[in-house]
């Protein structure tokens, strides 16, 4: 059993600091440092790395305004009450499927652009993210945020009870989902790269719809115990539709550059 040490770093009379604000940029670096080794190592002389920070950028732009505008879409009854809030990102609230799509929509739109090879980055950055999520996940240890059903399994994280849901309140210690999550993407970036890109690398979007794949598998197991969805179709968490689809059209993709 464990509990988190709370979400400040860092308080003073001039400004605050959050864990979760420091873990998400250690992951970024991260990930960007994972992405330029590989580059340099399988795209020798084309010197790459000048248009992957310029890339990191607007995809880490895309990806926060994703993140964002899902979130507060599934919730639009709650913003249409207070559009303010919309905006607020110190408040919480940004979900993974809406940043993974806002960060590929401008990865995308930044290729076509500049006359670059949108799959040939797609799969840099299928190396790069799952790193950068394991490590991102610890930012909800922090915040005491993102657990699952109640356990008593020794691994149980306590969660403070102002931070419990309703239903739960007589409960102290949950399933720490975000480790699960945490653990699963770390053994992505072994598959695909001890695995995949040894075999499939040359294959171009092979490593970025795998990458797809594995992680919506993987959410799937991981969204079936956890308890804050913020919304379900018939009786499903929008999360695992989302994987779900996710899944079928990148298994078309798959079969598709398979057939090249």
């Amino acid at each position: 059993m464990f509990a988190s040490p709370g979400a400040v770093a860092i308080s003073t009379d001039f400004f605050t600091l959050y864990w979760y604000g420091i873990i998400i940029a250690f992951a970024f670096v991260l990930g960007q440092i994972i992405i330029i080794s590989v580059a340099n190592k399988e795209y020798k002389g084309e010197k790459l790395s000048e248009i992957i920070y310029e890339l990191a950028f607007w995809a880490l732009l895309g990806g926060i305004i994703g993140a964002r505008l899902y979130y507060v879409i599934l919730n639009s009854a709650y913003y249409l009450d207070n559009p303010m809030e919309t905006i607020m990102l110190q408040n919480g609230g940004i979900s993974i499927h809406g940043g993974i799509i806002g960060g590929v929509i401008a990865t995308y739109i930044y290729a076509k652009k500049n006359n670059v090879d949108f799959l040939k980055f797609a799969d840099l950055y299928a190396l790069g993210l799952p790193i950068a999520q394991a490590l991102g996940r610890w930012g909800n240890f922090f915040n005491s945020e993102a657990f699952g059903l109640p356990t008593s399994l020794p691994w149980g994280l306590f969660i403070p009870e102002s931070l419990r849901p309703l239903q739960y309140k007589s409960f102290e210690f949950f399933h720490p989902t975000f480790l699960y999550e945490s653990l699963w993407d770390i053994f992505i970036f072994l598959i695909l790269f001890f695995v995949i890109k040894k075999y499939y690398f040359k294959n171009k979007g092979v490593l970025f719809f795998s990458y797809l794949i594995l992680y919506s598998v993987g959410r799937i197991a991981i969204e079936s115990i956890r308890i804050d969805s913020i919304l379900n179709i018939l009786g499903i968490p929008v999360a695992i539709w989302a994987c779900i689809f996710t899944i079928i059209i990148s298994a078309v993709f798959l079969v598709k550059i398979g057939k090249k």
